[in-house]
């Protein structure tokens, strides 16, 4: 199973991800990470698009997509989840992350970006903010019939 985990800056997708990488035992690639498959970024496209088509059903890997070009890279019959928060949350995450500083430009980027994936194909929403996780992963297993690692 493939899964598309879609969504802004800081809304919650690596969260999620970990949680589902623990529960379902999946791979988990993070954006760009494919081009480490090759030398030059044709290859290494071709490499992951190939990788992904041919993941074998008992197998899971997890794509966390932040940019919409990274859309092209998921099989049609990937699973995509939207992970989504408020913007005032997104903001205060992003603050954090630059060590308590959120530069005026930075904020309107985030403002220009907020709700950019909304009207993407997405087959589960997430709430990245007030979410379950382990709701998501159960899920995911009625999708394709997923055993779920027990805690």
């Amino acid at each position: 199973m493939i899964i598309g985990i879609i969504g802004e800056n800081c809304t919650g997708k690596s969260t999620l991800a970990d949680a589902i990488r623990d529960k379902l035992s999946a791979e988990v690639i993070t954006g760009k990470d494919y081009l480490r498959l090759a030398k030059t970024e044709a290859e290494a496209t071709a490499l992951f698009k190939e990788k992904l088509a041919q993941t074998p059903d008992d197998k899971t890997v997890v794509y966390v997509i932040s940019e919409k070009e990274q859309f092209s890279l998921l099989p049609e019959t990937a699973v995509r989840i939207l992970v989504k928060a408020d913007l005032d949350t997104i903001k205060e995450r992003f603050r954090a992350r630059m060590r308590g500083n959120l530069p005026a430009p930075v904020a309107q980027m985030l403002e220009r970006k907020h709700g950019m994936f909304d009207g993407e194909r997405h087959d589960l929403i997430y709430d990245g903010v007030a979410g379950d996780p382990n709701a998501v992963c159960e899920a995911l297993k009625a999708y394709r019939g997923i055993s779920i690692k027990a805690e």
